[in-house]
């Protein structure tokens, strides 16, 4: 229960904080001081939540990470079902307590549906749009299984290396997709938004529940072949 509430912890301040800061500086590319910016916030957030609840839970915070560490052996399917539905429960968690702020301050919302994913930067192109999370969360999952491997021995500045991999996949993805890699990350903001009347984001939210997963499978298993005997 303690590794639960870790998650569901962890995965609300990724949203609360990467999110929020997608909503107040807007992530299009007239400015792009707001992609690193925001890219910075999702990234350093998972550097400080690494260094607090990674020895409780191993601070996933991510279904796809999850997944990734499940088919790599790391932990059991029960588990991962009970690791997925606690980010959930924190996404949408995260996701309401931006929703309670911006709408009792009144704070313009920079995004349109609280730091949503969409498909706008790959005009609509669903198809272009998977292929994108595919790689960005491939390129996320196998670092964090390379870098917190035990023949590793990266152990003590592991989460630097994944919040640095993560600001980087970001400042790719921001402007294509908005960056999911995260399915529960996805999932919370669009929800969220449907409730609050901007149903937008539910039409492709999908691809960024498919994407992921698939990418991070493809690490799993390209990972395991690479370090196997």
């Amino acid at each position: 229960m303690k590794k639960l509430i870790a998650e569901a912890i962890g995965t609300a301040t990724l949203v609360f904080l990467g999110c929020g800061t997608a909503m107040l500086v807007g992530c299009d590319a007239a400015s792009g001081s707001g992609y690193l910016l925001t890219a910075l916030a999702f990234g350093l957030t998972i550097v400080a939540m690494a260094y607090s609840i990674g020895n409780i839970s191993g601070c996933h915070i991510n279904p796809a990470v999850s997944l990734g560490v499940f088919l790599s052996g790391g932990m059991k399917a029960a588990e991962f079902v009970r690791y997925l539905a606690a980010q959930c429960v924190g996404a949408l968690a995260g996701a309401g307590i931006l929703a309670a702020i911006f709408g009792l301050g009144k704070v313009t919302d920079a995004t349109g549906g609280f730091g949503s994913n969409g498909l706008s930067g790959v005009n609509g192109s669903a198809i272009a749009g998977l292929l994108v999370e595919i790689v960005l969360t491939f390129i996320f999952v196998i670092a964090i299984l390379g870098v917190t491997s035990k023949e590793g021995g990266h152990g003590s500045f592991a989460g630097l290396v994944i919040g640095l991999t993560l600001v980087v996949v970001h400042i790719l993805g921001i402007g294509l997709t908005g960056t999911s890699v995260n399915p529960a990350r996805s999932f919370g903001p669009a929800i969220v938004a449907a409730i609050s009347g901007n149903a937008a984001p539910l039409g492709s939210l999908w691809v960024f529940i498919a994407g992921p997963f698939i990418g991070a499978g493809l690490a799993a298993y390209t990972y395991k072949f690479l370090s196997g005997k």
